[in-house]
């Protein structure tokens, strides 16, 4: 029998681009910022009167200042990211993108994102944009190698979206107890969230120089304590909205469940610290910050 030989088709240079740039601005994370930031400015909205050719400007503009973010944090990051497994394809670690279109992109998105949110509605919000870029840019990201700290540090610019949303919203340019609550909300999800990840990926993280985990000892049963903590008080925090009356019962009901289980999923992991419960405690934090922002929007109707 004669042997036949296969050729696999290779990517157009378009849609190979297109690779590219949806892993510089790690897209799918992007996205996930953009919708945590638009649930916040229709938190903010009279939502039977929305302007909704604004609204999609708005997460056009944020969208683009996430992916600023992102692409220079993989700049700084590109030779730590050859060490590991889940970046080491990542466009700069792998050559296929200079660094110089990487910078001139984040450059023009990072600008004009700020500028849109400054202008097109209200000085505060695009201050706010440009605090959230440039910190997580240029404070968190090198930090990372120095101290655990980043992680607190970190989560500053990553809970703004959703106080950006709601400041871009309501027409006043103030941030109130209302703007500071949606803060505090996704700031303190961070923490369980993103010790979740790191215990999981703690060889990778230590391989590129990086111990992101609160206990210096790193997956111990103190790092799970840390994250018991921080959804205690997530879970008070999040009943606010209803206490304050901005949103109703059910909303009350749908949050303080969801706050209860993503609770429940760390006291399991503290009592068996092990990748598989910090698994289930990272695809709960997925599915608990939009759940309960959706349940704080729709509480509002």
């Amino acid at each position: 029998m004669e042997k036949v030989t296969v050729i696999e088709k290779q990517p157009s240079i378009l849609v190979q681009k297109l690779r590219d740039y949806a892993a510089l601005t790690k897209f799918r994370l992007s996205m996930t910022v953009g919708i945590s930031a638009g649930l916040g400015y229709l938190f903010g909205a009279d939502l039977h009167a929305i302007n909704w050719p604004a609204f999609g400007l708005f997460v056009l503009a944020g969208l683009m200042v996430t992916c600023a973010s992102n692409i220079l944090n993989e700049i700084i990051e590109k030779d730590s990211d050859k060490l590991m497994t889940r970046t080491m394809n990542r466009p700069l670690p792998m050559g296929t993108m200079t660094v110089a279109e990487a910078m001139l992109s984040a450059g023009i998105m990072g600008v004009l994102g700020v500028l849109i949110l400054a202008f097109k509605f209200n000085l505060t919000a695009g201050v706010l944009a440009a605090v959230s870029l440039l910190s997580y840019a240029f404070i968190y990201t090198p930090l990372k190698k120095v101290s655990s700290i980043a992680v607190f540090v970190g989560a500053i610019p990553g809970a703004l979206p959703p106080m950006i949303g709601y400041v871009c919203a309501n027409g006043k340019g103030e941030i109130d107890i209302i703007a500071v609550t949606l803060f505090a909300i996704q700031f303190l999800w961070q923490f369980p969230h993103f010790w979740s990840i790191a215990w999981i990926r703690y060889g990778e993280y230590l391989q590129a120089g990086m111990n992101l985990l609160p206990s210096a000892s790193g997956k111990t049963r103190m790092t799970a304590v840390h994250s018991i903590l921080y959804c205690a008080v997530l879970l008070m925090v999040s009943m606010i909205p209803y206490f304050k009356g901005w949103t109703g019962m059910i909303s009350a009901l749908v949050i303080g469940l969801s706050g209860i289980a993503f609770l429940w999923l760390s006291l399991e992991h503290y009592q068996k610290c092990t990748d598989a419960s910090a698994k289930r405690v990272m695809f709960a934090s997925f599915l608990y910050l939009p759940v309960v922002q959706l349940a704080l929007v729709f509480g509002r109707m």
